[in-house]
């Protein structure tokens, strides 16, 4: 079996899943699949994928499902992974030539088995597509760490790629679905595991990132809008667990923000921070009405051009 699953979420991506496919076919270290898990594309993404798969130049798995979202799509891929090791390459980044022979390297050169108790993978460097890393590189002492730790201890910043030991994964409940919303954001399950592993660090690059202009990283103001219930599932947990009195308030505010949208009037109830929420009220009615307009201003930019 090889030591590591490189996944991608695929959806309506057949311009740009050609450039994840040829990057796969240059690596260096052949220790590797490739599982693509198609979430309802409507375009040629089918087509394309089962072409190469037999073309057979790299081993490929294919799975098709009616449209979930980008965490539904996760959840498929954790389900049907059974390598060592996991890493998500979205359909329209790629990965440097050499980034699974650094991943592979990197990681039987660090892990030992007294370490599972305590190690649930890798956290490397994300990149755009001229090599400039986004945000900044690890501390050149720092071995191991959370993501949590890393961006609100240590003031960390940008994007980063994360390389998950798959029995690890398999230890948490897959992410929630709500009926008529497509996006519960993917840091629910790296903080749920944050709370009980450290990440080795590996200050490499490992994939070259191109947002796209329609992608998530550039539409949040929509996504809060449309997907109230998902938003505000994360904010609980986070609120939770957030290492400063100023992340727990500013997820307060985006709690309460979200629970005006989906309309659910338990929200104080249901809050595991009754305190923080009651006191974010105002300044989460705020920033609800700053989230409508921030929405109809985009609606109204596309109409007029």
């Amino acid at each position: 079996m090889k030591t590591l699953t490189v996944f991608t979420p695929a959806y309506n991506r057949a311009h740009t899943i050609g450039r994840t496919y040829e990057s796969l076919l240059r690596q260096t270290c052949n220790d590797f699949e490739w599982l693509v898990v198609d979430d309802g594309s409507t375009d040629n993404t089918r087509e394309l994928v089962e072409a190469w798969v037999s073309d057979g130049k790299i081993p490929i798995r294919y799975i098709y499902q009616q449209n979930q979202g980008m965490h539904g799509a996760h959840n498929t891929a954790y389900a049907n992974i059974e390598t060592e090791l996991n890493v998500c390459i979205d359909s329209d980044d790629f990965m440097p030539d050499d980034a699974v022979e650094k991943i592979v390297s990197f990681w039987k050169e660090n892990y030992r088995d007294k370490d599972k108790n305590r190690i649930a993978g890798i956290v490397g460097l994300d990149a755009d597509t001229s090599g400039r890393v986004i945000g900044s590189e690890f501390p050149s002492d720092l071995k191991q760490t959370t993501l949590r730790d890393y961006y609100e201890r240590l003031g960390g910043s940008g994007d980063k790629k994360l390389v998950y030991r798959t029995e690890i994964v398999k230890e948490y409940p897959p992410y929630p679905l709500f009926e008529g919303e497509k996006y519960v954001g993917l840091a629910l399950l790296y903080n749920m595991i944050d709370e009980d592993y450290n990440l080795l660090v590996c200050n490499q690059i490992m994939v070259m990132v191109d947002y796209q202009p329609e992608g998530s990283s550039f539409s949040m103001w929509r996504q809060y809008w449309n997907n109230p219930k998902g938003f505000a599932y994360v904010r609980k947990f986070d609120m939770q667990h957030a290492r400063t009195f100023k992340r727990r308030l500013m997820l307060n505010v985006h709690y309460v923000s979200h629970s005006i949208r989906s309309r659910n009037s338990r929200f104080l109830r249901e809050s595991p921070s009754k305190l923080l929420t009651l006191l974010a009220t105002i300044p989460g009615c705020v920033l609800y009405l700053v989230n409508r307009r921030k929405v109809k201003k985009q609606a109204q930019f596309k109409l007029k051009f």
